[in-house]
């Protein structure tokens, strides 16, 4: 798969009011204990298997907080990490590289989190022909990294926003009163590149989506028995997504009932961090 370059002005945005968090005017130990003239060199080292995402903005952390520290970069995204790995070397002011040194391990252990979880889903579903996605449970803010991150990981992205396509979720049904109604109000009025999925909670809502032309159709917590049925009743008319509780345990399961894509919140929303950390090369 082909990474995208995330944009400067988009990660930069990201980094500085992360630095600003964490420094905001001075580092009371850095600056009042370690001298401006004090050089070292550290390695970013992986002390877990995974799978990396985030290192060029983490080197770029170190960058903006003083643009005279070097990053050579070993690993990179996407790539398998092993424990151990030597990830990149930092060079440059000791107190700068200490400044920028959580804020480049949060983003580089929360990124390759990701990427390594869902590396995990990827890897479950093999040889099905199901996509694996994230959904809109980001941290706010971090979206575009941590969908990057998926990337990272051999997974797809869902739409990014509510302005990617539009999705009738089961509250707009209730609100607008039918499916039929409210694919066929979207469809007087939206652009012709917009694409229109509907969540379905049972069969007879599944066949009602398929009648009003759904593009895609969301499976919302089914059951495997129930995702067979609706995988023979759609017949291809439409794209099929499951979605709701889906765990490392049963997406095999759901993956070989015919369905085209699975969406998980939890690649996102409650990944946990893979381990990185910072050693100076005189440890």
């Amino acid at each position: 798969m082909i990474l995208p370059k995330l944009s400067d002005f988009y990660t930069d945005d990201i980094i500085k009011r992360a630095l600003f968090e964490d420094i905001n005017y001075i580092d009371v130990t850095a600056d009042l204990l370690i001298g401006k003239d004090n050089a070292g060199t550290a390695r970013i080292v992986a002390k877990e298997n995974g799978v990396l995402s985030g290192i060029n903005i983490a080197a770029r952390v170190f960058n903006i907080v003083d643009s005279s520290v070097t990053t050579e970069i070993c690993i990179n995204d996407g790539q398998t990490l092993y424990k151990g790995d030597l990830i990149a070397v930092i060079g440059g002011s000791v107190a700068s590289i200490l400044k920028a040194e959580r804020t480049a391990l949060n983003i580089l252990q929360h990124m390759s989190g990701i990427s390594t979880y869902t590396k995990k889903c990827v890897d479950m579903v093999s040889g099905t022909g199901v996509s694996v996605t994230d959904t809109r449970k980001t941290l706010p803010g971090l979206r575009g990294l941590q969908k990057y991150a998926v990337l990272c990981g051999g997974g797809r992205n869902h739409r990014f926003n509510l302005s990617s396509a539009a999705m009738i979720k089961d509250n707009h049904i209730d609100a607008c009163g039918s499916i039929s109604r409210a694919i066929a109000t979207l469809k007087e009025n939206v652009g012709h590149m917009v694409t229109i999925e509907v969540e379905v909670r049972d069969l007879q809502e599944l066949q009602e989506a398929i009648d009003a032309g759904a593009d895609v159709i969301m499976l919302d917590n089914m059951d495997v028995s129930m995702m067979r049925k609706a995988v023979n009743i759609v017949a291809k008319r439409a794209k099929l997504e499951a979605s709701g509780n889906i765990t490392l345990d049963n997406i095999r399961a759901i993956a070989e009932t015919g369905i085209d894509i699975i969406s998980l919140g939890a690649l996102t929303h409650s990944v946990t961090a893979l381990d990185i950390s910072l050693l100076w090369d005189n440890q």
